[in-house]
């Protein structure tokens, strides 16, 4: 051989080194497959790849800058969404749900017809009915129904759509808080804010588009799953913060490491990142180029805005804010500043408010006045504040839990709690949305007498969803992720826009 004849061949010889090296179980298989066979693993590989077949056929995925701003696939109205899940799912019939029957029962055996061939999480026996534990009056020019545990929220009545009649099919709290956020009670789907984030990117490139709040002391049930991106490229998924202490963790350089060496070292690794790409088009490689990206523009953009001492006293007053702790009214005020900055979607999980009544955190007459008296305040001045910054209009509020309470009070085992406390119901509850193009001053929807049934104007979780994304400018029906061997939708095969409520 010839001297630059040995030089290819050494050159040819390292690729295929490094490819070796780099070379998977999934990709021999694939790459080795013969015949009718081939055909079949070309099938179940296409379905659990890694993902290159599904970014090539979107629409919207940008292989260069998966955060870059997209447009939707039609003028939204909504350019941010905020929305409050409070873990473990308010009384609708403390709050919103007026029923004055229901207390002319209060103390009464339930009647068999509201229990046989239904599903409970704990009643057993035969439980005693129990009227509204709070004084309702009607409010604002709408004349809504809003308790007493709610002053400051009933001043801003005219400016939401309740949804009285929400339904679902999961009575435990998981299951019911995947279906209410991925569309699915079973762990693997992207949440709802990671399907925004993925059809619009984000206005703030020094931010990530969508970021998750939590505050109660715990976890929702379902854990961080609800903030997942299932089946999308993990770019996506919701980035947690945290309103006490560094607001993400790591984000401060270590000791010795200034950030000239940070940026060196994370041009390195990329890199590297980019060759394997290059390679084996693996858009998870993408995003873990993206996410190094953006954890460096992080480190000089979140502590600022999660830095919430800058505001005035005025604002302090009006959210009711605790600098310094974590608390739901310093989450509320966070979600504002990232949705000012340009953040797309910002999820707050409020725990505590399972109303069970098995101690007095947890009842009806006790921890769940406390729970509204820590939210209300807050999310009052959530409103005023987006609408007095002209922040309203173009912000989607969405506030609510995974299910309802029942209008019987809860017993196990036939035993009486020694607090007042009422059970998981899926027949009925109410969620309320604000801005971003809802109706203001409207109810929709209607249960029964009692607030057991829902008997008009019944919505589900998927309704939800595809009310959410119609605001932000998405069809849920072509909507879509190839996954596989099929296109995915947030809503599957359910769901419709309530258009009832749209302005």
């Amino acid at each position: 051989m010839t001297q630059k004849e040995l030089h290819n061949q050494r050159l040819l010889n390292e690729a295929n080194a490094r490819a070796c090296h780099y070379f998977t179980r999934r990709h021999f298989l694939k790459e080795s497959a013969m015949g009718l066979g081939a055909l079949a693993l070309g099938s179940l590989f296409g379905g659990c790849g890694t993902g290159k077949e599904e970014a090539a056929a979107s629409t919207v995925f940008d292989a260069a800058n998966p955060l870059a701003p997209k447009l939707p696939l039609f003028p939204g109205k909504a350019r941010s969404v905020i929305y409050l899940h409070m873990a473990g799912a308010p009384s609708q019939l403390e709050l919103f749900d007026y029923k004055p029957a229901l207390m002319k029962l209060d103390g009464q055996d339930c009647p068999p017809s509201l229990l046989e061939g239904k599903k409970f999480a704990f009643i057993r026996g035969v439980p005693k009915m129990m009227g509204p534990q709070a004084n309702f009056k009607q409010r604002g020019q709408s004349g809504a129904w809003v308790s007493d545990h709610m002053p400051h929220f009933a001043t801003v009545a005219d400016e939401v759509s309740f949804l009285k009649a929400v339904t679902t099919d999961q009575f435990n709290h998981g299951p019911a808080q995947l279906l209410m956020h991925t569309g699915a009670p079973r762990l693997g789907r992207p949440s709802i804010g990671s399907w925004a984030t993925y059809g619009l990117g984000t206005e703030n490139q020094n931010l990530p588009g969508f970021v998750v709040l939590t505050s109660g002391g715990k976890f929702p049930d379902a854990g961080k799953s609800v903030w997942g991106s299932g089946f999308l490229p993990s770019v996506y998924q919701g980035v947690q913060c945290r309103s006490e202490g560094d607001p993400v963790l790591f984000i401060k350089d270590p000791e010795g490491m200034d950030r000239d060496l940070r940026k060196a070292s994370i041009d390195a690794i990329n890199e590297v990142n980019r060759q394997q790409y290059a390679e084996f088009q693996d858009p998870e490689t993408l995003s873990r180029i993206a996410q190094y990206e953006m954890a460096y523009r992080m480190q000089i953009s979140v502590p600022e805005v999660m830095n919430i001492n800058d505001e005035p006293q005025y604002i302090h007053d009006m959210y009711g804010t605790q600098p310094g702790k974590s608390c739901y009214a310093n989450n509320v005020l966070l979600a504002r500043k990232l949705v000012e900055k340009g953040v797309r979607f910002v999820q707050l999980f409020d725990w505590g408010w399972d109303s069970h009544g098995t101690d007095s955190n947890l009842a009806i007459d006790v921890g769940f006045i406390n729970k509204c008296r820590q939210v209300d305040k807050a999310t009052t001045a959530l409103l005023l504040d987006l609408k007095q910054r002209g922040l309203l209009e173009d912000t989607l509020v969405v506030w609510g839990g995974e299910f309802g309470r029942t209008p019987m009070m809860e017993n196990r085992d036939g035993k009486k709690n020694p607090f007042k406390g009422r059970d998981h119901h899926v027949e009925a509850f109410t969620i309320w949305m604000a801005g971003g193009g809802i109706k203001k001053a409207t109810s929709f929807g209607e249960t029964d007498e009692i607030g057991y049934s829902a008997i008009s104007g019944k919505t589900t979780a998927f309704d939800i969803q595809a009310t959410i994304l119609n605001q932000l400018g998405f069809d849920h029906e072509k909507f879509t992720y190839q996954f596989q061997g099929r296109p995915f939708r947030l809503t599957d095969v359910h769901g419709r826009v309530i258009e009832e409520i749209i302005a």
